[in-house]
This record gives C-alpha cells, structure tokens and sequence, in this order.
C-alpha cells in the first residue's frame, strides 16, 4: 500500500482535518515534476545522460578537506535551497514560514507554492498538537488530584494504621504518591529539577521486576521507605465531595423529579468502589487519547519526511534536511510530554487498578486489536451459499407443484406467509445494517465511537452478514419445511408438528437473543437489549444517542410488530391446525393493531419530550415530538380507513398522510442529513461530504421522497396486484420502507460523525468520582 493511503488509514477520523494534507503537497510536486520534464524534453542535452551534467560539475569543485566541519560549511553555502525560520522568534512558539533561496530559477513560483502550504500545514499541524498537549496536561493534573482524594479514601474507609503496615505496601504507596506529586510540579511547570531527583531517589530505593505471572515485585530498603514516608493526609477530604452517580433507572429517575437529590457524604466501601471504577475508566479513556496523540504526531512527522524526500526527489535539490531539522525541533517533533505521561499513567494504572500485575494492567490499557478469522469467512460464504440454494429449491419447489394456482393457496398465504414474513422483515433490515457497517467504514465514519461500543466489541459488515445469513437458512428451511398447500383429506387438518415451526423458530430466535453464555456476540446482545429496554421504558431514562437510533429503527419495523401480534392471535385464539382464525373479526385484534403501529412512534415522541423539558431544553426537540406525533395521526387515519371503508375516512388518510410525508422528508433531508444547505460549498448540499461523488446525495434525497409516498398504496385501495396476493403487496411495502430506513441511516451517521469532526470530538467524556470545594474563607485568605 502507498504510503498516501496508509497515512489516510490512520488517521484519527475526527480529526482528520488537522493532519497535514499529503495528497494537496504530492499535486503540487506532481505539477513541479511535469514542468521539468516539458524544459527537459525541449531542451534536450546532446548526448547526456539525465542527470550525469550534474555529477560531472561536482568532479570540478574545489575540495572541502577531510574535516566534516569544514565540509558542512562549504557545502551549505553552496547548495543551500531554503531557509526556515520563526516569525515569533521562538522556534517552540513561534509560526514557521520558508524562505526560498533560488527564485530566479524557471519554475521556481510552484516551489514557492509547494514551500507556502507546507508552511501552513506544518503550523497548522503543530499548533493543533501544542492545544491537544495542553489539553491532555490539564487533564492529568485534574486526574492526580483525583488519584490523591481516593488514596485518601482508602486509607480512611480501610482504616490502615501505619504502625503495622508492610514495607512493601507503605513503598508501593509512597512510590505513587511521589508520581502525582512529580507530575503535578511538570504539569504546572515549576520545580522539575527537584522532583527529578525525588523520582531518582525513589527509583533507588525500589528496584522491580516481573515475576512469571507479570507481577510487579518489589526489592525494598524497608528503613529507608519507612522513615521518609509520608501517607496521603485525611485533611482533603473535609473538601471533598463524592460525585454520587446512581444507577439510571426509572425509580431513581422519578425520586430525582419528586425528591431532592441531597445525600450525605459518606465514606464507605461501596462507594470506595465505585470512586476505583470510575477513575480507573477515566484512566483508561485518558491513555487512549495519549496514545492517539503520540500516534498523530509520528504520522504527521513521518508524512513531512516523506513529501520532503519526494520533494527532493522531484526537484533534484537537498532542501530536506534542513526542514525536516526544523521540524523535530518543533514543538510536534521535539516534546516528550506525551511519552512521559504515557509511562506514568501506565505506573499508576497497574499499580493501583491491576494489583501490580503488569500484563493484565497493559492488556486493559491496550486492549488487542480483533484478528479477522478465516473461519468466520468460511461460514459466511458456507451459509450465504446455503440461502441462495434454498431460495432457488423454494422456486423449483413453487413451480414444480403448481403452487401458485393451488387451492389451499389463499389459506396459505392469509395464515402462514405473515408468519414468516416476520424473519423476511428482520433480514432484511440486518443485511441493510451490514452494508451500512460497510460504507461507514469505508469512508472513515467512526460509528462504534458514535454508538458508545465498547472498543474490541464492535461487530462489522462481516460478523452482522453472518448473523443475518444464519438467520435466513432457519427461516428458509422452515418454509421448506412447511410448504404443504393441502390439509389431509383424512383428517381435515394439517400437521400439527409442521404448522408450530415458525412459533418455534421465534422461541429459537428469542432463546439465543437472551441467551446469557458468552457466545453469538454476547456484548452486542446485551447491548441492543439494554438499548431496547432504554427506549421502551421512555422517557424515564436519559435519551443516549443508540437508544435514539435504535428507537427510529424501531418505527420502520411496524409490519413486524404486527406480525408478532398476529402469532399471538393465529396460536393462542386461532385453528393453527386448519389454517383458519377469525383475527379480523375480533374489535380486540383491531385495537391492537393499531396500538403495536403506534408505539415506536409513542417512543420516539416520549424521547423528544424528555430531552425538552429535562435534558437539553432544545425547542428543535419539541419540533421533533410534533413531527412524531404528525406520523401518529396519519397512521391512524390510515389504519381506520383499512376497517371502515368511506370517502371521508379516504380523505382525512390521504391529507393528514401528506402532509407526515412532507414534514417527515423535510425533517429527515435538512435536520437528520444536514443537507439542502443553499450557500454551502457544496450547492444544495453540505460544506463537508464524506463521499466524493455528489449525485449519491441527490439520488438519495429523491429516493426518500419515492419511498416515503408508499403509504399511497393503502390509501388508494391497491391491495393485490396480478401476481402478488395481499399479504405479500403489504410485506413488499413494509421492505421499501427497511430499505428507506437504511439508506437514511448512513447519511444520519455520517452528518453525526461530521459534527464530531467539527469539534474534534474523538474521545468520551468520563465522569469522575471526586469534586474539589475549597471554602470560602480560604478563598480569601489566599487573596
């Protein structure tokens, strides 16, 4: 792979803007290159080699002497192409800018072009790490403030009395408590020489080594540790006040709104536990992002080497030395901050959160990347093979018994075909998700950091094909299963073994949905049934981006909430035996099918109403309820018009439906795709574009519209067509809406990830367990 690709394969995708533009410096060389060769070929040398005139002339230089001083000197005036210097005077601080030394030369305006935006893009990468350095310093002094306040909780609720402490625990605490103080004093920019030498003095004194198990073990002067130890004072913590997060649930949630949330501070070991989870996930969040960062800045580096030897390269000069000198004296090529806080994070971490177990403490700090396994590809293909041959031996099958034109053919299709068009509807929408995954990935959209996954667990376009796969072949092999068109003439009904299999592909389905073994991507179960759970217990939990999608997703998926309805109906109050059930007579059944329709709408509406009044206080959130409750309206004007036939039923279906639809289309082009900007730089588009080729966005802004209008089939009466019986024209509407929901999902996300990428967002923000009060009279005194 070219290094211009590998270089876009590492970037940090919210940050992708601040990385130095290496394809805009290669068009640039790209055009120097061509000019040269256009002078080359109309001025053509007789006779000589390209490139030889050049190695000739050094043959009649003067010589430099042996001395490599004196050869430097010499060969400096002479060959000496650019000069770099800081305009702030300060080469840590200051803006950079190139000065070009040969620009007298034919073709020298584009060198002064490629100098002038390497300029821009070192400075603009230089003074994004500068910010993203001082950021992470900030926050690492706040986290060994935090480690200090929990040492002190656990010397107070463990009760440690130090007359009768073990050498090794009180050096294991004096150790780190030298750590923070020695980063506190380097953050703030004071005092490094004598924390310096506190940190060499400790290092002195405790020599360790892994055991086989990768545990840190200690060889201590127990005198020595013993008489200059000095425990963490319990005095902090008269100014310390517990950030007591609870548990979200719908009780706490509801005592958070009747009663005040109030409590009083209290030291136990619950909460110490609490305290250690919470900053220990800090932790871990934290040398992620140091590891971004040092990750940034040996790409950006790597790639100001690269363009410059190109550079070299293309315009047979020797002006990469001197920049790229610049460039690791740099703030981005010369500061260790990074590395230093890398290494104590990792000392505190596995001395504090691992037991001192130094591999167990490393793999949770550098959890390892998934290895994708070949038997995974085996079984994809295996089951995706399975499914077209079932899919073909279903048509053979259809044809060869003259299914279509049997008699038992409507029975069929009015009690089993909605049975299985159950499973239709959830492939369907878990093959869009797998393309969705793909595209996502594809063009760098960070879809497990917008979710919230956990890192590792993410399942990509493979693992949801495979899932969706193995779905299809049981669903398929049950209608093959179950295709018998004709009841026993005998006994005037059907199998009864046969005609329970798609309620017992169902139990299967939901048994290995809640199946609490660690296999079949246990972490994504739990993930979509917490977030399952979430939405539907609206508005009593926060409303978290996942549950929002997950509830949109939700409200496209109504033909199958009805299905589910049907299977209660067709087994618990029908004739599974004979075929028949008499659900479209019942009041009970028509209630409930319209009641299941409503409720992911409900959801979505509850949802808005929480983050309005409780949450963001948005007033686009009350815009966004209404649009819900718009759909609501017309899906039970539609619904009523199904039941009782009638102009005016006809009537307010069609109009409260256009105008859901116009709302809707609008809401979902310019709200939730961030489209239709007319002076952005992209007309009638967005300033940003994750894919390059435009006419995607359009034809999707015209496929939502054509997709949206499918309602029109109920509303006009076109229940059958030709060949497709009634069941099947409702399956095939309730698809293009799956269709239409996965097409949105990928310009939801991506207008999702841009947002981030403005803010540079890249990283979750952890709560910690600790707030600092000083009071007042301090305050003043200090004044």
């Amino acid at each position: 792979m070219k290094f211009g690709k590998e270089f876009v394969s590492q970037m940090v995708p919210e940050w992708q803007e601040a990385y130095m533009n290496y394809n805009s410096l290669k068009s640039i060389l790209k055009g120097i290159s061509k000019f040269k060769e256009k002078n080359e070929s109309e001025t053509p040398m007789a006779s000589t080699p390209k490139g030889s005139l050049k190695r000739r002339l050094t043959l009649y230089r003067a010589f430099s002497g042996l001395n490599s001083k004196q050869g430097r000197s010499s060969s400096k005036n002479e060959d000496e192409v650019i000069l770099v210097r800081s305009e702030g005077g300060d080469d840590s601080k200051g803006l950079y800018q190139t000065m070009f030394l040969k620009p007298s030369e034919d073709g020298a305006e584009r060198e002064l072009l490629f100098f002038k935006k390497l300029d821009f893009e070192f400075n603009k990468v230089n003074a994004f790490y500068r910010k993203m350095v001082k950021e992470v310093v900030d926050e690492a002094e706040e986290l060994s403030k935090q480690m200090n306040f929990l040492i002190a909780f656990r010397i107070k609720v463990d009760k440690v009395g130090f007359g009768n402490v073990d050498s090794n625990e009180i050096s294991s605490l004096t150790s780190f408590m030298h750590h923070v103080d020695d980063a506190e004093h380097v953050f703030e920019g004071h005092s490094h020489l004598h924390m310096d030498v506190i940190h060499e003095v400790e290092m002195s004194n405790e020599s360790q080594f892994n055991d086989e198990d990768g545990n840190y073990v200690a060889q201590t002067n127990s005198k020595s540790s013993t008489e200059g130890f000095k425990p963490a004072s319990l005095e902090i913590l008269d100014h310390v006040k517990i950030n007591v997060i609870t548990p979200e649930t719908p009780v706490s949630t509801i005592k958070g709104l009747l009663l005040s949330s109030k409590s009083d501070q209290t030291f136990s070991k619950k909460e110490l536990r609490k305290a250690d989870v919470q900053l220990s996930t800090a932790l871990k969040e934290f040398y992620h992002k140091l590891r971004l960062l040092k990750r940034y800045s040996f790409l950006n580096l790597l790639a100001f080497s690269k363009i410059m030897k190109k550079y070299d390269k293309v315009s047979s000069r020797n002006a990469s030395k001197d920049y790229l000198n610049t460039v690791d004296s740099s703030y981005v090529g010369s500061s260790d901050e990074v590395n230093r806080l890398m290494e104590r994070v990792e000392h505190a971490f596995i001395k504090h959160f691992a037991n001192g177990n130094h591999r167990k403490g490393m793999n949770t700090l550098r959890p390892t990347a998934k290895r994708e396994r070949h038997r995974k590809t085996f079984l994809l293909g295996l089951l995706t093979g399975c499914s077209i041959a079932l899919i073909i031996a279903l048509i053979i099958l259809i044809h060869a018994r003259d299914i279509l034109y049997s008699e038992g053919r409507t029975k069929y299709m009015d009690n089993i075909f909605p049975l299985y068009s159950l499973f239709g509807y959830i492939v369907l929408h878990m093959i869009i998700y797998s393309a969705n995954t793909y595209f996502w990935r594809r063009f760098k959209i960070n879809y497990p950091f917008i979710f919230g996954f956990k890192e590792g667990t993410e399942l990509g376009y493979r693992e949801v094909f495979l899932l969706s796969s193995g779905l299809a072949v049981l669903a398929l092999a049950a209608v093959l299963s179950n295709l018998d068109m004709e009841m026993d003439q005998r006994t005037k009904s059907f199998s009864a073994f046969t005609e329970l299999v798609p309620l017992s592909l169902v139990i299967v389905v939901l048994v290995i949905t809640f199946w609490p073994l660690n296999i079949i991507y246990k972490s994504s179960r739990f993930f979509l049934i917490k977030c399952a759970f979430r939405s539907i217990c609206a508005p009593l939990y926060k409303v978290n981006f996942p549950d929002n999608f997950l509830a949109d997703q939700l409200t496209s998926q109504v033909q199958a909430f009805r299905s589910l309805e049907f299977y209660v109906c067709y087994y618990f109050w029908g004739d599974f035996k004979t075929r028949s059930n008499k659900c479209s007579e019942s009041d009970v059944y028509k209630a409930f099918y319209l009641i299941v329709a409503i409720i992911p709408f409900w959801i979505r509406f509850l949802q808005c109403l929480r983050r309005l009044l409780i949450e963001e206080r948005n007033t686009m959130h009350g815009l966004n309820g209404l649009k819900y409750i718009s759909t609501v309206v017309a899906l039970v004007m539609r619904t009523t018009n199904e039941f009782h036939k009638g102009m005016g039923w006809k009537i307010l279906a069609a109009s409260s439906s256009g105008i859901a639809t116009i709302v809707n289309t609008y809401w979902d082009i310019v709200i939730d795709w961030g489209l239709l900007r007319r002076d952005s730089r992209n007309p009638w588009l967005r300033d940003k574009l994750s894919v390059p080729y435009k006419s995607v966005y359009f034809l999707a802004m015209v496929l939502n519209v054509i997709l949206r209008l499918a309602w029109m089939q109920s509303v006009l009466g076109i229940k059958e067509a030709p060949f497709l019986h009634r069941t099947a024209m409702t399956a095939l509407v309730a698809s293009l809406e799956i269709i239409r929901r996965g097409i949105w999902n990928f310009f939801r996300l991506e207008n999702e990830h841009l947002n981030n990428v403005g803010n540079y967002r890249a990283f979750k923000s952890v709560p910690l367990p600790f707030n600092y009060q000083v009071d007042d009279d301090e305050d003043s005194s200090d004044t």
